[in-house]
């Protein structure tokens, strides 16, 4: 994972960009490059063309020797930056054995490849521009990409299906286009900055829409009717009737975690005790003896798998990680963390995570924490569970929904803002210190399977008194078939733990004491004038109010804002959720601890 500043002028009608303006162009990208650096401290590398430069910060994970980029094909006419990992990569290069000389062992080199066949094919009349939707179908992986072909000068960008990895894109006051893994490196030199949209792709060459993304990832999940006949695995009762949909969904996630552990450096696990993070950690330790780089033949580089925690003292989190870790057997490391030292840390946060959301601050600062600890115990990469709670229903809203329409409609919209929350959160929290994070549960194979499952048996139905893990107010405990599909690789007590919401996890005195905090810190007066303050997404709380004051220090633009989503919610919900529950219409809490009735310390 890694970083990359690019900057296109196409506006000339092929002419070369004049000496004079390609060398200021060539300073202006490489400050640019500069303030993202903290996402690649390996190597930094330039490229400068007639019309386009791109520059890239690399963190090296696979192949840290020969894998410098900006990339060259063979030929020497594309070049490519890359910010991301493409796990299938070796199957892709036997796709290519013969016709295309490999340069590097870099697992983003093969991209190269698939767009050579793919203009070719397009260019020969035998597909249009949205045969590129085929060729980054291929990729699987996390990633975000901008390749300039100097033959025909044109640039192709594209962003993974869910927007694991960060992409933004700009225009400065020449209309010259630029595309950046953070909206940092865009602030100041473009007058109009954007989020370019996960799951999409631009091609400068398309006469239909050559300004405009176009989408590649299309499911058929997305609807509820193609669902709604999928097997049950249970009745209506809970009873198992189909244990094949269970066992498919175990298989699924170890196939993905497996397929994810590529590395040439040391990596870990993240750990927080509750579910999603303690499966990940269980499957990781079942492969991490070997290397998956030679099919499991040679003993791995780094035998003994790393677990981190963070968390108050004393916090939930912790103690149940310590019960997680202790069974799975990785050699497991707790970081403690103060709430004045989270205090101290929170514009460092918000500088790297660039959000002003409520739970994403919240979540994100022990997470900065704790990846200032890794880094500095050599570690370079480490798997998290983010997406489980989308993919399952796992967040405790979801005990609300009325019918499993609604439960699945929910799940396709959470779905698609993975990239603005959870997927930002993980990334830019974890890359402010040069850790890469790979999310086993968003693998593109294990979205189908667990966004394909009937919905009904993803749903909190109400279970007989005597039922197993029947849970606050009757119902079903959540994610309970992904509980089911790994109840025999970790503690009882794990397994089937309540939802926690991360920042809730880390200790409950650390949201109360952010509440207190910014009530006091932000004054009636100040929050009554917020409008005019804020006129861009007007603060909805004191807490965001003061978010929102270290965001605007940081971030002044009204780009910058807007970029930013502010939507309300409860415990983590859209605001279409908000429709399910009458007490929730005047809410606007991101905790778990609102769901009243069913988290077990609500407030």
């Amino acid at each position: 994972m890694c970083g990359f500043v690019g900057c296109f002028d196409l506006s000339s009608g092929g002419a070369p960009i004049a000496d004079g303006l390609k060398e200021e162009l060539r300073s202006q990208v490489l400050e640019m490059s500069r303030r993202i650096r903290h996402r690649g401290p390996d190597w930094s590398g330039v490229y400068t063309g007639n019309n386009a430069i791109l520059s890239h910060e690399r963190l090296a994970i696979v192949d840290p020797l020969s894998g410098k980029q900006p990339l060259v094909s063979d030929d020497e006419k594309i070049i490519l930056a890359v910010n991301g990992e493409i796990y299938n990569h070796k199957e892709i290069r036997r796709e290519f054995e013969g016709t295309y000389k490999f340069r590097t062992q870099s697992d983003c080199e093969v991209i190269i490849p698939l767009y050579k066949k793919c203009i070719q094919e397009i260019e020969s009349k035998n597909a249009d521009s949205t045969n590129f939707e085929k060729m980054i179908e291929k990729l699987s992986g996390i990633f975000a990409f901008a390749l300039y072909d100097s033959e025909r000068d044109a640039y192709l960008i594209g962003r993974d299906e869910i927007g694991v990895i960060p992409l933004y894109q700009g225009w400065d006051k020449s209309g010259r286009y630029y595309a950046a893994s953070e909206l940092k490196a865009l602030e100041g030199d473009c007058v109009t900055i954007e989020e370019f949209p996960n799951g999409c792709y631009l091609w400068s060459k398309d006469e239909k829409s050559p300004a405009k993304p176009r989408t590649w990832y299309h499911r058929p999940w997305e609807s509820f009717e193609s669902v709604q006949s999928s097997p049950r695995a249970t009745d209506d009762k809970g009873e198992i009737i189909n244990p094949g949909v269970i066992e498919k969904v175990r298989n699924g996630l170890e196939t993905a975690v497996k397929s994810q552990l590529m590395s040439d450096v040391p990596y870990g696990v993240l750990l927080s005790g509750g579910l999603d993070s303690s499966i990940i950690a269980a499957i990781t330790q079942k492969y991490s003896k070997k290397r998956i780089e030679t099919d499991s033949k040679e003993a791995a580089w780094w035998p003994q798998l790393h677990s981190f925690a963070v968390g108050l003292e004393g916090s939930p989190d912790l103690i149940a990680a310590k019960k997680a870790a202790d069974y799975i057997g990785t050699v497991h490391h707790e970081v403690h963390f103060t709430i004045q030292e989270a205090l101290d840390a929170l514009p460092d946060v918000i500088y790297h995570i660039e959000t002003y959301d409520i739970t994403t601050v919240r979540a994100s600062t022990p997470m900065y924490l704790l990846a200032r600890v890794i880094k500095s115990m050599g570690i370079k990469m480490v798997l998290s569970g983010e997406g489980s709670d989308e993919l399952f229903g796992g967040y405790l809203y979801f005990h609300k929904a009325p019918n499993a329409q609604e439960f699945h409609e929910e799940l396709v919209r959470k779905m698609s803002k993975l990239h603005l929350y959870d997927c930002l959160r993980a990334n830019k929290s974890l890359m402010a210190w040069g850790v890469e994070g790979r999310v086993p549960f968003l693998d593109k194979d294990f979205i189908d399977i667990a966004m394909g499952l009937n919905p009904s048996d993803k749903m909190n139905i109400r279970l007989p008194e005597n039922a197993e893990h029947r849970g606050n107010g009757g119902q079903r405990i959540e994610k309970w078939i992904l509980r089911k599909a790994f109840d025999d690789m970790l503690p009882s007590e794990i397994v089937w733990r309540q939802k926690e919401q991360f920042s809730d996890g880390v200790g409950y005195n650390w949201i109360d004491t952010l509440k207190k905090m910014t009530e006091e810190k932000v004054s009636d007066a100040e929050f009554a004038r917020r409008e005019n303050r804020f006129p861009v997404n007007p603060p909805k709380t004191k807490e965001e109010y003061y978010y929102r004051e270290i965001y605007s220090r940081l971030f002044p633009s009204d780009s910058a804002a807007r970029v930013v989503p502010h939507e309300a919610g409860v415990a983590c919900s859209t605001a279409k959720a908000l429709e399910w529950d009458a007490a929730w219409k005047n809410m606007d809490e991101p905790s778990g601890r609102a769901i009243s009735g069913v988290h077990d310390k609500a407030y």
